[in-house]
């Protein structure tokens, strides 16, 4: 029995949706066989996603799938796998293009696809289309996707600024469309916001190359994990800056809290992980663009674990505490980094050290540090 090859399945995503369709018309032009499933959730209000089938030529065919819960993203997944499973089937589609909505992230489309695909389709790409004079405003945007006509689902929560960023770090290839409204500083904004990113034109046959080069959604969910995701480096161009700045002291919780909103403001862009005094075995992840910060418990520190628990974990975390590794605290550590046009390098800094344990603070030890105001409980323990 011959074998049966798995269809290449290609992801691309962005809130910039001219990018998008110029990248998607790109690939469709220089990749013969290939064809592009897109659902349009824009007449979500209507009880319905609109889904289009299309080659270099136009259009092949076009439906419609009901909401599922109310919810459009929930209407794609389910309608996803199978359309995917038709174009596989027919054995003549070299590409399958799969051109997300405008505010659908693209890590959530790629598990379902991982998981449900089985044997017939593969990711061979996750792309996200940017033009790179609208990644400043779109991650300076604070308002709700409801509030932008872009919210998925009626419960949707999520902002312009936090969807864009996830959006843009998720994807290991950034198709980047040439606008010559964009200067120095936009183009140096972006390679620091993901500076690990293969950055292709959107208009060129590279893009081609790159959405066969092979993707691993399980590989990509471990370096999405606050305790072992890739952050940039120190940086400073065109009037863009990163700031790494890494501690192994623990924040005084009461202090970094009063301290939160003009950390949240401090940066276009700032994330990481790190550990209060009061709760020395969570480790906590910071997550803020558009002004809006969030912080989650993200689970133990490995140093708080016993051994036997190690053989659990992910070998990346493993290997990523390792490197990181403290003779007194172990993984436990501040590394949080913040980029931004414009960045007050000093003044963050010394913000930030002055929410640290004083030294009289430190030596008092672990027992007293619980005994610290626990601050955070309204934000990491809600009622």
């Amino acid at each position: 029995m011959a074998e049966t090859r798995a269809m290449p399945v290609a992801i691309v995503a962005g809130l910039h949706a001219d990018a998008r369709r110029e990248a998607v018309a790109a690939l469709l032009r220089d990749v013969p066989g290939s064809v592009a499933l897109h659902h349009d959730l824009a007449p979500a209000a209507e009880g319905m996603v609109r889904r289009t089938v299309r080659d270099a030529s136009g259009e092949l065919d076009s439906g419609e799938t009901p909401l599922v819960n109310d919810c459009a993203c929930c209407a794609l997944r389910e309608d996803l796998i199978p359309e995917l499973e038709r174009l596989a089937d027919t054995g003549t589609v070299r590409l399958a293009v799969v051109e997300l909505w405008d505010s659908v992230e693209p890590r959530g489309m790629a598990e379902v696809i991982a998981a449900h695909g089985g044997d017939a389709l593969r990711i061979t790409a996750v792309i996200t289309a940017v033009d790179p004079a609208l990644v400043l405003p779109c991650l300076a945007n604070g308002d709700d996707l409801a509030d932008a006509g872009l919210a998925a689902a009626a419960s949707d929560r999520r902002t312009v600024a936090d969807t864009w960023a996830r959006q843009l770090e998720y994807a290991p290839v950034l198709a980047v469309v040439d606008n010559p409204e964009a200067d120095e500083e936009d183009h140096a904004l972006l390679a620091q916001l993901h500076p690990t990113a293969r950055r292709v034109p959107a208009d060129s046959g590279e893009l081609a190359e790159a959405a066969f080069a092979g993707f691993d959604t399980a590989m990509a969910a471990a370096a999405q994990h606050p305790a072992c995701t890739r952050l940039p480096q120190e940086a400073d161009e065109a009037g863009v800056a990163t700031l790494v700045w890494r501690r192994h002291r623990p924040f005084h919780p009461e202090r970094l809290h009063q301290a939160l909103e003009d950390l949240a403001c401090a940066a276009a862009r700032s994330r990481g992980r790190f550990w209060l005094a009061d709760r020395p075995d969570t480790l906590l992840a910071w997550d803020c663009a558009g002004g809006a910060l969030c912080v989650e418990n993200a689970g133990p520190w490995l140093a708080s674990l016993p051994d036997a628990a190690w053989e659990m974990v992910d070998p990346v975390r493993r290997t990523a505490a390792a490197l990181d590794w403290h003779p007194e605290h172990g993984d436990r550590c501040q590394h949080l980094v913040f980029t931004s046009p414009g960045l007050d390098r000093e003044g963050l800094v010394r913000l930030l050290d002055s929410c640290l344990l004083t030294d009289a603070e430190y030596a008092a030890g672990p027992e007293a540090w619980r005994r610290l105001p626990a601050a955070f409980d309204p934000l990491l323990d809600p009622a």
